[in-house]
């Protein structure tokens, strides 16, 4: 088998993988799943294929931002762990709305927190991206690893997708059950004002 055949049958898994992950999060969103659920599959589904020791999931709530998920059990700091936006590596990728990838003693950057409380504070690997909804940051999911490990561009470009799918379901957990069956879904998109056409 030959070099360009070995690397094309990597490129197919990867994006196989990529899109069963995919599938099984549009299954949570629609579902009538609470919003705790919703969030508590999606970081369980990220360690599965990203095959990382932890996935969090932190919320803004005014100029902080809070761990709302967690796939490690952390239940009594749950809604109690906060930064400020100007705290932490978590805290620099909401504020800068960019990716961050730091494959090694992450600890060991100038910008990170300890927290004391968490086993993370320890691990090597760090993978963040901003949780976007309607084209701001309302959160950021984080994906570490114990030992280091060199994230791949498919490991970046699926946990920005998976951070976008968050915050959809951020979207969609604004509207409840009801206002859905009693809204006509076509007077919301024909009353809807056209884009602006794009120049060049």
């Amino acid at each position: 088998m030959g070099q360009k055949q070995k690397d094309l049958e990597g490129r197919l898994a990867r994006t196989e993988q990529q899109l069963r992950l995919f599938q099984k999060i549009s299954r949570f969103l629609v579902r009538d799943l609470s919003l705790t659920e919703v969030l508590r599959g999606i970081v369980d589904l990220v360690v599965e294929f990203m095959r990382c020791d932890s996935c969090l999931i932190y919320l803004q709530d005014g100029d902080e931002l809070v761990l709302c998920a967690s796939n490690n059990p952390h239940p009594a700091q749950i809604g109690k762990i906060r930064l400020r936006l100007s705290e932490g590596l978590t805290g620099w990728v909401a504020r800068e709305c960019r990716l961050l990838s730091i494959s090694k003693e992450c600890y060991r950057d100038s910008r990170f927190k300890f927290f004391g409380s968490l086993q993370e504070d320890t691990f090597e690997a760090f993978l963040s991206v901003p949780v976007i909804a309607r084209d701001r940051v309302v959160g950021v999911i984080n994906v570490q690893h114990r030992e280091p490990h060199q994230h791949t561009g498919s490991e970046m470009e699926l946990l920005t997708t998976v951070g976008e799918l968050v915050g959809c379901s951020l979207v969609l957990a604004r509207m409840a059950a009801e206002a859905l069956h009693h809204t006509s879904l076509v007077d919301l998109v024909l009353a809807s004002p056209p884009a602006a056409p794009r120049l060049g």
